[in-house]
């Protein structure tokens, strides 16, 4: 807590550089020869990922590096945490002692064994000797270590429970229903240790190969002067609205949120100038501090970055980066329209003073910004089109022709930045607001535009990876790191180029230190989450959960038929049921409530976990258990969900953690920053934030919203309903439209918002978009079907682990060949039609229907059948359902603006 003898103050400049050193890079900072010598390492780490990334690495680096860069990427994570992380609150910060100095040596030494003793372990197999045992085990001790350091007790306890059940599984005093035969520490540490399975497996991965490089360039992006661009562009374009400083709060963080993946440091970069000025127009401490909370936190979700979470998905789901940061762009976008109008909408209510003598012009500056960013995009697309010239026209040369045109456009560019004077930090608290001038300032920073530009243009356009993507936008900023400030020199006909160029290594140097510093909490993360994804994939824990949620949903689900069948006399009397059947009938036919049951524990078990995990630890921890699980039900309840959804759905929950009261640690920061309270900073921020806890139900139900299976039409059609779905989602939920909102209103606004969000639910009971089908039909159900539609199979019977009734749903989509047996086997079914039936036999090794059934037994007593089949029929478009709804909500406008007149409301 912030507090003193006279209650919450705001933290000096000092005091909060040392909260986001303490949580994102460690508290210790010893001076002298041990400081360059820690320096020295970091920068050390980060040109060895840099050389990793680059298209020479295979050339500059041995085999054995390459081969074996995760466990030197942990090894440089545990010595710096044991060199910047003090043990305790009161060890020491100004120098290292001597424990620490062996435990990191001793740390980075056993992270590299597997490096040194590479040959004798592939020798082996991969399998742990009597001494590969002893030194695996203290090599988790020591990572555990590290990671509470880092991280806080609550990784290190996580996996160390989930360790212990590795071990202990087998004992009695572990409930039945998740006990395993247990393992040997032989086979353990194997597992989490020698092989890829654990420490060392797919999350350390994509830490060592991506992440690290995105840290490093949103570090020296920042370094180079980027954020206080963003943030002033922000502020001059906003800051003049009312609820203005609010409003720039928002987009400055959405733009550091671009290339920053930590919420504490968002916080602290952007709110240390908002939040004053947030103060100065009426907000209060806790509304300024949860603005600053709920833009900093939803930076996470902003593509390309998302806090490292999109390079786990690429790895998780199997699909590309640029389809991730695709599905994952439209609901990060309308999150932030929202949040811009609920500080609107705070500020309509609380009738703020503007800021500054300029006229607003509302039409203007969004016309102005939409303009901005559809130039930005412009650029991003129109970048390929040159490329495409200069290797048609001298392919051999065409590389170096580009760097050629890059390095002149930034030569243009800075010689307009150098026009400019540069631009420096505004104090929030003059006691004159003047608001920067964007059409005088805008020139100054408009070079940092280009390494973004670069990084869209290998990921989006290219396809490359983002290893060797964010490589390319980080060699530019080396480059422009080292040259802004000489050349800005020459340019303004100044004679200091010395020391301007020795300042730009300075920043250049402090840039790769930064992000090292900045990478060792995630790289502990996702080392030590390593250990719970081993611990999945080596006791099966992962389908011993799927069963029991979903026995809890199946209870829960036959608990709700008991009720609706106990009321069901009444309800079919007046007419709002017309149900008839038993309860068991009842219960299959609300199996959807199952999926939605799944959901609140999968969110509210990211919760729990975030209030001590880093999101991207959350992330995995959560996704490795649940994530199957969801996919598994929902084809049990006949919803196809597709797995990036779920993995979305995780990650936007992981991230509330950072709000949600008590432990939210972004809202303690931002709380430090406004001298407000913390408890209720967050209460507020959580309130602020229930866009982000709707959205991710949304796009499971509507991966419309995904952009996953749609025209660009259809794209920009859902992208205008979705927004304007937010919006008055916020407006019914902040209670406040056109004027404040009567308790009905805000209903009706919230079921308008529901009915653009998901118009397939009144549509689909309208017109179903599906016939049921006698099961014997399926080849015929096959045939009749048209190229591109798809038939959606029930299927029943045994499973193959537990002997039970199992089921799923199966998608065969149809190439219109009116062939049916033909498709059918195409995807590996092979029907036996018998006795009125449809029965299965084992399909075809490694067919989509394999995937799909492989966990049924085939050969037992009971046949495995088809059940239900759903064929598609002609439904009219579900965007008819918009008519109504745009309705309503112009009834609605039309009742509040009339009382809004008679109340002299101010707009």
């Amino acid at each position: 807590m912030t507090s003193d003898a006279q209650g919450n103050r705001p933290l000096t400049e000092e005091e909060l550089q040392e909260l986001v050193a303490s949580s994102d890079a460690g508290a210790r900072n010893p001076v002298g020869s041990v400081g360059l010598f820690l320096a020295i390492v970091a920068v050390i780490w980060s040109v060895f990922q840099v050389i990793q990334a680059s298209p020479l690495s295979n050339v500059i680096l041995p085999g054995s590096v390459v081969n074996n860069s995760r466990q030197i990427h942990l090894a440089f994570a545990i010595f710096l945490a044991y060199a910047a992380y003090p043990a305790l609150k009161t060890s020491p910060r100004g120098h290292i002692p001597i424990q620490d100095w062996l435990f990191a040596i001793a740390g980075a030494g056993i992270a590299l064994y597997g490096y040194i003793f590479y040959q004798k372990i592939v020798n082996s197999g991969g399998l742990a000797d009597d001494v590969d045992k002893w030194f695996a085990l203290a090599g988790l001790v020591l990572l555990f270590e590290a990671a509470r350091r880092a991280l806080g007790p609550a990784m290190a306890i996580i996996a160390t429970i989930f360790l212990l059940y590795v071990f202990f599984g087998s004992s009695e005093v572990v409930p039945e229903v998740i006990r395993w035969k247990g393992a040997s520490l032989k086979k353990a540490m194997s597992h989490m240790w020698i092989t890829s399975e654990g420490v060392f497996g797919i999350a350390l991965g994509v830490s060592t190969k991506f992440v690290f490089l995105f840290v490093l360039f949103g570090a020296l992006l920042d370094k180079a002067g980027a954020g206080n661009y963003f943030i002033k562009m922000a502020f001059g374009a906003l800051g003049h609205l009312r609820g203005g400083p609010a409003k720039a709060a928002v987009v400055g963080s959405a733009a550091t949120g671009l290339i920053s993946g930590s919420s504490i440091a968002n916080v602290v970069t952007t709110g240390t100038f908002t939040i004053p000025l947030m103060k100065r127009v009426g907000f209060s401490n806790e509304q300024a501090g949860a603005v600053e909370v709920a833009s900093s936190v939803n930076g996470q979700i902003m593509p390309p970055v998302m806090g490292a979470a999109a390079f786990l998905m690429v790895e998780y789901t199997g699909i590309s980066y640029v389809q991730v940061i695709t599905h994952a762009f439209l609901p990060a976008a309308i999150s932030y329209v929202a949040l811009i109008y609920i500080v609107h909408l705070e500020a309509v209510k609380q009738n703020m003073p503007t800021l500054g003598n300029r006229e607003v012009h509302l039409a203007r500056t969004i016309l102005g910004m939409f303009s901005f960013f559809a130039v930005f995009a412009g650029l991003c697309y129109g970048s390929q089109f040159p490329v495409e010239v200069a290797y048609a026209w001298a392919p051999s040369i065409a590389g170096l022709l580009m760097f050629v045109s890059v390095m002149l456009v930034y030569l243009w560019l800075l010689a307009l930045a150098a026009k400019t004077p540069d631009l420096e930090p505004d104090d929030p608290n003059a006691q004159e607001v003047e608001l920067p001038d964007i059409s005088k300032i805008y020139t100054a920073g408009l070079y940092y535009l280009l390494p973004i530009i670069v990084l869209v243009y290998f990921l989006m356009i290219e396809q490359k990876s983002p290893g060797l993507s964010a490589f390319w936008a980080t060699a530019l900023l080396f480059v422009i790191l080292l040259t802004q400030k000489p050349l800005k020199a020459v340019f303004r006909g100044q004679s200091n180029l010395a020391q301007t160029f020795v300042e730009g290594f300075a920043d250049l140097w402090q840039g790769m230190i930064d992000g090292a510093r900045n990478m060792i909490g995630i790289a502990l993360a996702t080392a030590a989450a390593g250990v719970i994804v081993g611990t999945v994939t080596l006791t099966g824990v992962g389908q011993v959960m799927a069963e029991l949620v979903e026995g809890m949903a199946f209870g829960l689900t036959y608990i709700s038929a008991m009720f609706v069948h106990a009321i069901s006399p009444v309800t079919d009397l007046i007419g709002i049921t017309s149900f008839e059947g038993t309860v068991a009938e009842r219960a299959a036919d609300m199996t959807g409530t199952i999926l939605v049951f799944v959901l609140l524990c999968v969110g509210l078990l990211s919760l729990v976990l975030g209030m001590g995990l880093p999101t991207t630890a959350n992330y995995i921890v959560v996704s490795s258990l649940m994530a199957g699980v969801v996919v598994e039900l929902g084809a049990q309840s006949g919803l196809i969900v597709p797995l990036i959804a779920v993995h979305l759905f995780v990650f936007y929950f992981g991230i509330m953690a950072d709000v949600t009261p008590p432990v939210g640690l972004a809202s303690f920061a931002a709380a430090a920053v406004s001298g407000g309270d913390a408890i209720r900073t967050g209460f507020v921020a959580f309130f602020y934030s229930l866009r982000t806890v709707a959205l991710p139900f949304v796009f499971i139900f509507n991966t419309d919203l995904l952009l996953i299976d749609v025209t660009w039409a259809q794209g920009i059609l859902v992208a205008i309903s979705a927004t304007i779905a937010i919006l008055v989602f916020t407006a019914g939920t902040m209670g406040y439209f056109l004027t404040r909102s009567r308790i009905y209103e805000s209903v009706l606004l919230v079921l308008v918002a529901f009915t653009l969000f998901r118009p397939d639910f009144f549509m689909n009971r309208i017109m179903p978009p599906f016939a049921d089908v006698a099961p014997i039909e399926l080849v015929e159900a096959l045939s009749a079907s048209h190229e591109g539609q798809e038939i959606r199979l029930r299927i029943e019977g045994p499973d193959f682990d537990t002997g039970g009734a199992a089921s799923t749903t199966l998608v065969i989509p149809s190439d219109g060949s009116g062939d049916g047996l033909a498709m059918a086997e195409g995807i590996g079914l092979v029907l036996l039609p018998e006795d009125g039936l449809m029965k299965l036999d084992a399909p075809g090794f490694g067919t989509p229907a394999e995937q799909t059934l492989g966990n049924f037994d085939f050969y037992g007593d009971e046949p495995v059948k088809v059940t239900a089949i759903k064929a598609p029929q002609d439904q009219l478009p579900k965007e008819l359902v918009f008519i109504p709804a745009l309705l309503l909500l112009a009834l609605v406008a039309l009742m509040q603006r009339s009382r809004a007149s008679k109340e002299g409301v101010p707009a």
